[in-house]
């Protein structure tokens, strides 16, 4: 039958070459004409079983090896190639198999390659932080998606576009309204006025999978009740920003220079949400309104009718040159420590504050929902911050659904304690600073009982007479 054909070309051609025979000797040796041998080896015709038993008799040939399938060493070609690394040069299927059919040892040592690839790779940006924490710049990256790109333009750059501010402080001015005002109804009217755009909240089961959805037909935006008001806001205002000041968005993020049309669409997205939130918080009444409370995020919030998130986010926009904030910098993590979303006035140093340490509040604010913790912290260097942590809860949950519950970090230079509000509770407390680090593995404070992985700057100590705090000493 067809499917019990073996075609093993490549493997005969591969076992002349290693004795040094001619096709003219091995057909002899195997009692057919070379022509036939040549179609053999070219694919062109199947083994027999008494080829293959002449195969194995003369040459002392391992049947597995005759009949052994390609598809697991195909299957792990297809994997690599499948790498965004590689995108624009993967091949097809039957060009896998025939990679794995006709060198099998190359395609093997590709996915040896590649696994090892894979490991450095993780390893990487470890030593990178490692490096910059010592003053050393370095250009080492692992495989980007479009999404890494967008987050690493945007989280090494001051978090400030002038062309966007200006227009929706304009725009903004333009609506009637003073700072603080339910901006909602204006949205809302503009929208339907200007370009004939309904603005429309959806029950949970007629949208269940989507924050919003805009309809070009019916001219409708329509918003899921998932969203609390203040998201709701957010998402109109980010349309009105795209439809009202369009051109400077795109002015900005012609200068951002991402590589793919992903990334740029990824960060249209971004610099939506950011002039989406520089209109419902107008720059100078922001920046005013912060120093009047020393940086109090419960307080402005309710000033501008906002959340905590979109408050503390805009804490972070106020390095307008010659008008600027305390400059703060943020980070958002999950329960389970990943971490999606960085911002920061000079770009999030990751250098000295990681953010991976789990002595930092940011951790502990899951076990206090709500609540604002604030801690003094300095790093193995010296340099000190001070932090401001809570958890934040995501679009509304139904009875069956599990809360999407993430924790803010709002942090700044522990230089300017005396500015912000938050300075009074960590001088207050008449503790020291907490001790924290980087990453564990870029972290050499000795006794650290949080400690989850030794440095990689140390060799482990192995000391059978003696053990310390931690469950990795190191050297």
């Amino acid at each position: 039958m067809a499917e019990n054909k073996i075609f093993a070309g490549p493997r005969v051609r591969r076992i002349r070459n290693g004795l040094g025979l001619t096709q003219t000797a091995m057909a002899e040796a195997l009692e057919i004409s070379p022509s036939y041998l040549n179609l053999i080896e070219r694919n062109q015709r199947p083994l027999t079983v008494q080829l293959l038993l002449k195969l194995a008799t003369v040459y002392k040939v391992d049947l597995d090896e005759l009949q052994g399938e390609a598809g697991g060493t195909a299957g792990q070609l297809r994997e690599v190639f499948a790498d965004p690394l590689l995108s624009g040069e993967v091949p097809g299927d039957q060009e896998l198999i025939e990679v794995a059919e006709a060198a099998p040892n190359a395609a093997a040592g590709v996915v040896k390659l590649y696994r090892a690839y894979r490991e450095q790779a993780a390893r990487l940006t470890d030593l990178a932080e490692l490096l910059a924490r010592e003053g050393h710049e370095t250009s080492i990256s692992g495989t980007r998606l479009p999404i890494d790109e967008v987050r690493e333009k945007l989280e090494r750059r001051a978090n400030f576009y002038a062309r966007i501010e200006d227009a929706a402080e304009a725009f903004h001015a333009s609506l009637g309204l003073s700072p603080g005002e339910d901006l909602a109804p204006a949205l809302k009217a503009w929208l339907r006025t200007k370009h004939g755009i309904v603005v429309r909240s959806l029950p949970i089961h007629t949208m269940p999978n989507l924050r919003r959805r805009y309809d070009r037909h019916s001219m409708r935006l329509f918003l899921s009740e998932r969203l609390s008001p203040f998201d709701q806001l957010h998402e109109v205002a980010m349309e009105a920003s795209l439809l009202a000041f369009g051109e400077e968005i795109a002015a900005e993020l012609e200068g951002l220079a991402f590589s793919t049309g992903e990334a740029k669409r990824l960060g249209r997205f971004e610099l939506a949400r950011y002039a989406a939130l520089a209109v419902i918080m107008p720059y100078g009444a922001f920046l005013a309104a912060a120093q009047r409370a020393r940086y109090d995020i419960d307080m402005l919030r309710a000033r501008f009718s906002v959340s905590y998130e979109q408050a503390a986010n805009r804490l972070t926009m106020l390095q307008r040159p010659g008008a600027s904030g305390v400059p703060f910098f943020m980070m958002e993590v999950d329960n389970a420590g990943h971490r999606f979303r960085k911002a920061g006035a000079q770009g999030f140093p990751q250098a000295k504050f990681g953010g991976s340490c789990p002595k930092l509040n940011i951790h502990a604010a899951f076990a206090q929902p709500g609540q604002v913790l604030v801690d003094a912290v300095e790093m193995p260097d010296g340099t000190g911050f001070l932090t401001v942590s809570r958890t934040l809860d995501g679009p509304q949950a139904g009875f069956n659904e599990r809360v999407r519950r993430t924790a803010l970090l709002v942090a700044c230079d522990i230089a300017h304690r005396e500015e912000v509000v938050y300075g009074q509770v960590a001088a207050g407390a008449g503790l020291g600073p907490v001790a924290v680090g980087t990453a564990c593995r870029l972290c050499e404070r000795q006794g650290c009982l949080a400690r989850a992985e030794p440095p990689v700057t140390r060799p482990l100590g192995l000391d059978e007479m003696v053990t310390g705090l931690s469950a990795f000493d190191f050297q």
